[in-house]
């Protein structure tokens, strides 16, 4: 019974001991990796990212390459501002004797009629005369810009080039929808029609 006793004691003893041994052992390791984790973020806060300093001569070309850049959008620029000027200037003198010329188209229509009845006629002199007048007028007109719009009889009708003064019942039905008579002349600055031709539609 004795050495019974005595043997129990002694494990108890042992696992006192045991169980002393494994909480010193787990409060070193938890202090250890809490030492370790200390260490570890004042490392990284004693780490200093490094920052690049450009040379004074890559400052220099960097500053060059800004102006570059800034000078090619001003060049490209000024390029499309002498573009649009020098259009805008072609279409001004094109267009600076529209209203002088717009005032002369009665003349023109006038001396058309008189050529018609003058034609009727049987003085060629006088008949002479007046043609040359006609293509003096004329020719002048055409030097300024003027072209007459060209449009006759048979044409189909197109309201962008015309203006149709009225319809008629058409002389046949090949010229339904088409233009049967040219009352007034039409005539064009450049690409502008100044006047446009009045016309009879048939119908």
């Amino acid at each position: 019974m004795a050495v019974l006793l005595q043997s129990k004691i002694q494990q108890r003893m042992f696992k006192k001991f045991f169980k002393h041994m494994n909480q010193e052992n787990t409060e070193n390791i938890e202090k250890e990796i809490i030492e370790n984790e200390s260490t570890s973020e004042q490392t990284q806060e004693n780490i200093e990212i490094p920052v690049v300093e450009l040379t004074n001569e890559e400052k220099l070309q960097e500053d060059l390459a800004k102006e570059k850049d800034k000078f090619l959008r001003l060049f490209a620029e000024f390029e499309n501002f002498k573009k649009r000027t020098a259009k805008e200037r072609i279409d001004l003198f094109k267009t600076a004797n529209q209203e002088v010329l717009v005032a002369m188209l009665p003349v023109m229509d006038d001396f058309d009629r008189a050529m018609v009845q003058i034609s009727k006629t049987e003085d060629e002199l006088l008949l002479k005369g007046v043609e040359l007048i006609h293509e003096k007028l004329k020719s002048t007109l055409v030097s300024k810009g003027l072209e007459q719009v060209e449009i006759s009889v048979g044409d189909v009708f197109n309201a962008d080039f015309a203006e149709a003064i009225t319809q008629i019942p058409a002389p046949s039905d090949d010229l339904k929808g088409k233009i049967v008579d040219v009352v007034e002349k039409g005539y064009k600055l450049g690409d502008k029609i100044i006047r446009f031709p009045k016309v009879v539609i048939g119908q």
